[in-house]
């Protein structure tokens, strides 16, 4: 493509994800502006024409994939510092891109502030650039802890983890500045003053999801009061379900009661209560009763906020979550469901045995990526296609729903400036698009990748 001439590209004989559905249709769109275009505007403001006409012969033709929980790939880990980490970072977002891949939230898990500061200002969001060669866009970073419980820390090194007790704690952590180039945190809320603490991480417009938590689902409902919108890896590395006390996962199940009634006092143990720092919002008004709650400790939480449903991630690699269980979530609340692939950095690596961080050894047979000293599982090793039709096939949503969970609907968890460009396929979003053949088994395939309405692969 001649870079100083515009250049429009009409897709045309596609099947076109909108609003939930696969419908039959044309797309427009510029590699001069990066967004998909209006063919009415195109030829009558403009005077267009389409350089380039592509027929898709009935392939589907999607919003460009979204992982808002991926840790690394082709042997490079976001949490890692190195001195030539800015020019591996670039190197790794061109091979992810060819995945379907093209924006992401690079994930930095547990370490000390020093490697915080070192990797986090590589990491912001990398879209401002636009230009379709540099490979997948960063929307700003994830950091997943080392605000989490020991009980539940899955891989992360219990040695380096925190207890924020004050807003300061946080930023020494990450660096002050640094928190501008971060999209969402994952945390427990019953740990310190950490409840307290979400209104602020939502005022510097940082989604605050749960997570390596062993709240009760009082504290995560408090927690959701409180300006929590999102939960990471739903069921790993928190407390398991339990019929009483639903944890965690009860949030999906809730809903604002049609009718208040009074909440009496009623006592419980220590362990199982919310945390002692409070709501940062509170009411004395009557508080509807949630049909899952066993207590009371959060009934001073303001109504809408706290019965909210919130997003959740669902590491679909077949391994970290049943078909059962992954349908379980995804019919509790469709519309929060993100897939996610919790990828490591071995990704696109050969099967063997792998050194991290000098802490441990990974193992990596096929999909399946566990550490040496105990053989428990340590996130995944998938592209995000895979978790899609492994989600398709075990919820049986169809491929349009299965779709929706990496564009639209993480898209919209992240927030306004990222809903309003990413995730779908109407005038005026990027021109992010995967082209994906579905064959005779119902098996999706990345068969064209396009970045900035360039394509890249």
């Amino acid at each position: 493509m001649e870079k100083h001439a515009p250049r429009i590209v009409k897709f045309t004989n596609a099947q076109l994800l909108r609003n939930g559905q696969l419908v039959p249709g044309d797309l427009w769109v510029s590699s001069e502006t990066g967004r998909i275009i209006s063919p009415q505007s195109a030829f009558y403001s403009s005077h267009k024409t389409a350089d380039e006409t592509i027929d898709l012969r009935g392939k589907i033709l999607s919003p460009g994939f979204i992982d808002v929980q991926i840790n690394g790939s082709h042997n490079f880990d976001f949490s890692t510092p190195d001195p030539d980490f800015a020019e591996k970072l670039q190197r790794t977002n061109q091979q992810m891109i060819k995945t379907g891949l093209t924006s992401y939230v690079p994930t930095v898990i547990s370490t000390q502030p020093e490697a915080y500061h070192a990797v986090l200002p590589h990491l912001g969001p990398s879209g401002a650039y636009r230009d379709p060669s540099k490979g997948s866009e960063s929307l700003g970073a994830h950091i997943e802890g080392p605000f989490l419980s020991p009980l539940r820390n899955g891989i992360h090194n219990k040695e380096v983890l925190r207890t924020a007790n004050s807003w300061s704690d946080v930023e020494e952590c990450y660096g002050s500045s640094n928190l501008d180039n971060v999209r969402y945190i994952t945390a427990a809320p019953e740990k310190g003053a950490m409840l307290s603490l979400i209104p602020k991480f939502v005022s510097r417009k940082i989604v605050f999801s749960v997570g390596h938590s062993d709240a009760t689902f009082d504290q995560a409902q408090a927690a959701i009061g409180a300006g929590a919108s999102m939960v990471t890896h739903l069921f790993n590395a928190m407390r398991p379900f339990g019929h009483r006390d639903p944890g965690i996962f009860g949030l999906l199940g809730q809903s604002l009661p049609s009718s208040p009634v009074t909440t009496p006092k009623q006592s419980q143990p220590a362990s199982a209560s919310s945390s002692p720092h409070g709501s940062p919002r509170s009411s004395r008004r009557t508080s509807p009763r949630s049909s899952l709650s066993i207590s009371t400790t959060v009934s001073d939480l303001d109504d809408e906020a706290r019965f909210k449903q919130p997003f959740f991630g669902l590491i679909a690699d077949g391994i970290h979550l049943s078909a059962q269980t992954l349908k379980i979530a995804y019919s509790a609340h469709p519309e929060g469901a993100i897939i996610v692939t919790d990828a490591q950095k071995f990704a696109g690596c050969p099967d063997g045995a792998y050194e991290w961080r000098g802490e441990d050894r990974f193992i990596k047979e096929g999909k399946l990526l566990r550490l040496e000293s105990n053989g428990r599982i340590a996130g995944s090793v998938v592209d995000l296609i895979d978790c899609v039709n492994n989600f398709k096939r075990y919820t049986g949503c169809g491929s349009a729903k299965a779709l929706e969970c990496v564009t639209s609907t993480p898209a919209k968890m992240l927030g306004k400036d990222v809903e309003e460009k990413k995730g779908r396929l109407e005038v005026g979003m990027d021109a992010d698009l995967v082209v994906l053949d579905e064959g005779l088994d119902g098996e999706l395939a990345v068969t064209q990748v396009w970045k900035f309405g360039v394509r890249v692969a």
